[in-house]
């Protein structure tokens, strides 16, 4: 499955103001890096795929529309898998790209 463009394009609008935003595709999807590191993405699952501060991640997680990442059947430490029910309002879309860019800033430029 590709990615959303649609998604994207409404991501790319949260972020175009950012400094040393760049545009890669990964994880068959399209990822939003900030210095390098991945902030946010429109997943090729559906979806985004949000890079989280591991302490906050588990604050965040719903079980429901909010998931750990896994990949390969393994949880990933600080990703956050996002459904598109969680992101269908711009609001919500904003805060969860909002909380990948947050933490992608705390992360030395690659």
């Amino acid at each position: 499955m590709a990615y959303d463009e649609d998604l994207a394009d409404r991501i790319r609008e949260f972020v175009q103001d950012e400094e040393a935003v760049t545009e890669k595709r990964m994880f068959g999807g399209l990822a939003f890096l900030i210095g390098g590191n991945m902030a946010v993405a429109a997943s090729g699952q559906g979806g985004l795929l949000v890079r989280s501060d591991p302490s906050r991640a588990i604050e965040v997680i719903d079980g429901k529309h909010v998931l750990p990442m896994e990949m390969r059947g393994r949880e990933m430490t600080g990703w956050l898998r996002v459904d598109d029910e969680a992101v269908a309002a711009d609001a919500d879309l904003q805060r969860w790209v909002r909380h990948g860019v947050d933490y992608a800033h705390t992360l030395p430029p690659k």
